[in-house]
């Protein structure tokens, strides 16, 4: 991942970027277990992209 102007995009295997839809949006994960720097996240692109975002940082999730 690389930061550049307070945005970031990550590539992640399908089988990881569903792990990680899983958690956030259809497990009903306790906020509390997630990291405390993730102050939201959303689908995006028809649900092919999830962003989170930080204090410092808009980070884009895309599948490869």
């Amino acid at each position: 991942m690389v930061e550049e102007e307070g945005k970031a995009t990550v590539h992640l295997t399908a089988e990881d970027w569903h792990v990680v839809a899983d958690t956030l949006f259809h497990m009903n994960t306790a906020l509390e277990i997630l990291p405390k720097a993730i102050l939201g996240s959303k689908l995006l692109a028809e649900s092919q992209q999830i962003e989170l975002q930080t204090e410092n940082c808009l980070i884009t999730i895309e599948m490869i």
